[in-house]
């Protein structure tokens, strides 16, 4: 059953699961979905068509799932899905799709610090940290266990690999490579997220695979494809190291260099 404050207004046709908190001044609308066990603690407003996942904490003036501020907006029921154990703090917020049907997703176990945004189709994996008011723009590609610095802005449709590190007041315009550490305006990336690896548990010959990688994509005189098959050739392979080669072929805006 769920615990909502007599001074929240709740559309009795929103889906509320078991040990659903709603504390004071909260607003839920009626395509609303939240899970068990998840807590809006005052102040926020969760509307739209969104599916919210269990053991999800909003805080103060949080809002989740409002109209897209894209201009193309044509109507419809575009959406946004966030998955379990996510954080949201205060202010921050979470736009839905643009396009009738599609959705702004963010995954499980993210923590979304004060006051930061990410907009309309924004696809954000698991275990992403944004620090305060970093900014995600539309269409912005997140994937797992991603740090976004605080201040820092990510231009729309940029893709930001896995496990890649961003420093506060960053300016991001192109792709950011798995696994590696960017900081700065305009950007650079010195090295490999080693702190990020460690914890994530990578043995010792993935690590300095990456980091032989990182020395033939930024510090030698090759182009990007170059180093690519120089990188095939004389790295010992890995499934991040595969990640990383697919991902930077991938690429359509080209990387940060």
């Amino acid at each position: 059953m769920a615990d909502i404050h007599p001074l929240a207004v709740v559309s009795p046709e929103a889906r509320l699961g078991d040990r659903v908190v709603i504390g004071p001044f909260c607003c839920v609308g009626p395509d609303v979905t939240l899970g068990a066990g998840t807590r809006l603690i005052s102040h926020v407003v969760v509307d739209g068509c969104t599916q919210v996942g269990s053991g999800c904490t909003f805080f103060p003036f949080a809002s989740v799932g409002m109209q897209t501020q894209d201009l193309k907006f044509k109507g419809g029921r575009p959406g946004t899905i966030i998955g379990d154990n996510t954080t949201l703090r205060e202010s921050v917020t979470v736009h839905a799709a643009t396009a009738d049907g599609d959705f702004t997703r963010v995954g499980s176990n993210c923590h979304i610090m004060a006051y930061s945004h990410i907009a309309h189709d924004c696809v954000v994996g698991d275990q992403v940290i944004i620090a305060n008011a970093g900014t995600l723009a539309g269409h912005v590609i997140v994937e797992d266990r991603v740090l976004v610095g605080g201040l820092s802005g990510i231009h729309q449709f940029v893709r930001l690999g896995r496990q890649c590190i961003i420093g506060g007041c960053s300016k991001i315009t192109q792709d950011v490579p798995p696994y590696m550490m960017v900081d700065g305006n305009p950007p650079r990336v010195p090295g490999v997220n080693l702190l990020g690896l460690k914890r994530a548990g990578l043995s010792e010959e993935t690590q300095q695979a990456l980091k032989q990688a990182h020395r033939l994509l930024y510090r030698s005189e090759l182009g990007t494809r170059a180093a690519l098959d120089r990188i095939e050739q004389e790295v010992k392979t890995s499934p991040e190291l595969q990640h990383l080669l697919a991902f930077v072929r991938a690429s359509e805006r080209g990387i940060v260099k």
